[in-house]
């Protein structure tokens, strides 16, 4: 009596999986249908709106078509009109729309139509379709200005443009697409002084946030990482690995300001790890030497991008916004500048 109990209980166990799988898709498939339909309708309308200069008459256009639509269609019609058009006009490329939506919502396009930069918003996009963010995760990191932190938009345009596409053809994650400058590391609730030791404490504590600060991809392997090299012990503060990278990171926390002699000190630990730790099919090590203040001359001086070796700031308590989005214009800026500056020495030579 109890066998065919057993049995029916994992029959329906077997079918309810197979009814929510698909029901999954079917919403999955839904949306997508959905978020194209938006995308079309909003070409549609900009392609009328196009052989009627004046504005005042398309105004009138879109409000009457809105009308006409939520009297038919329902009330999803009124605002999201506007929306539609906005969505075909930043979004132009059907192919890049058509792609996406297999993976992004209708509501993850409302987050990204309002960011100015075309850039910007490629980014958000292939990030978010390459590490699977929800809507609310998406407007986090849009929040925390990912984009103006992350190495990657710091670099000439064209270059961002081919690395993106890397990204989305490929999906292939360079290391300007990983590491961030500066780290938010307010979570780890530290005083205005600490010592090294409380930093690391602090994050081990907190590694979840950590990790999730770094981004995804990195998985915690060793702290104070032992290495003996001519009978003398050194110690590396964290290491990580990066899957997408298939690179092992070693990480060095440093309070105060960047200083020259960080250099060294981490080529050796990347040698080392190079040597004894490296894997078959894995990438050479990258380093990152988080830093309570940069010397950005020091570190352009010192051509640390041509040896696998990152500097980062972290900020422990977090200016206002407006702060901060400056201090990151200008950092962009600045290194735009220097990058503009070497190539006009290189054709002079």
């Amino acid at each position: 009596m109890n066998q065919p109990i057993k049995f029916e209980k994992q029959l329906f166990v077997d079918v309810a999986k197979l009814i929510e799988e698909s029901k999954q898709q079917l919403a999955q498939s839904a949306n997508s249908t959905l978020t194209y339909l938006y995308w079309r309708i909003g070409k549609r309308v900009n392609e009328n709106l196009l052989t009627e200069k004046r504005a005042a008459y398309g105004q009138r256009i879109i409000v009457g078509l809105s009308e006409r639509l939520v009297q038919q269609y329902g009330n999803n019609f009124s605002e999201n009109l506007r929306r539609m058009i906005q969505f075909a006009t930043v979004f132009s490329d059907e192919q890049i729309v058509v792609s996406a939506i297999r993976q992004l919502s209708w509501t993850h396009f409302i987050a990204l139509i309002p960011l100015k930069s075309e850039l910007q918003r490629e980014f958000y996009l292939e990030l978010c379709k390459a590490e699977g963010w929800n809507v609310k995760t998406l407007r986090d990191k849009i929040s925390s200005m990912l984009y103006e932190r992350t190495a990657i938009s710091k670099r000439p345009d064209e270059l961002i443009k081919q690395e993106l596409q890397a990204l989305r053809d490929e999906n292939k994650m360079s290391p300007d697409l990983v590491f961030r400058d500066p780290y938010l590391l307010d979570f780890l609730n530290l005083k205005d002084t600490y010592s090294e030791q409380h930093l690391e404490d602090a994050i081990l504590r907190e590694l979840e946030r950590f990790i999730l600060e770094l981004g995804q991809g990195f998985s915690f392997v060793e702290r104070q990482k032992r290495m003996i090299i001519d009978g003398e012990d050194f110690r590396l503060d964290l290491l990580f690995y990066h899957r997408k990278l298939k690179r092992l990171i070693a990480v060095e926390l440093k309070l105060g300001r960047f200083k020259a002699a960080y250099k060294g000190q981490m080529e050796l630990y990347l040698r080392w790890l190079e040597r004894y730790e490296m894997e078959e099919g894995e990438n050479t090590p990258l380093g990152l030497i988080l830093c309570a203040e940069g010397n950005h001359e020091q570190v352009e001086l010192l051509q640390l991008d041509n040896t696998g070796i990152k500097v980062s700031e972290y900020l422990t308590q977090l200016p206002s916004k407006n702060l901060l989005k400056e201090k990151l214009h200008q950092a962009i800026e600045v290194s735009k500048k220097q990058i503009e500056n070497k190539a006009e020495q290189g054709n002079r030579t």
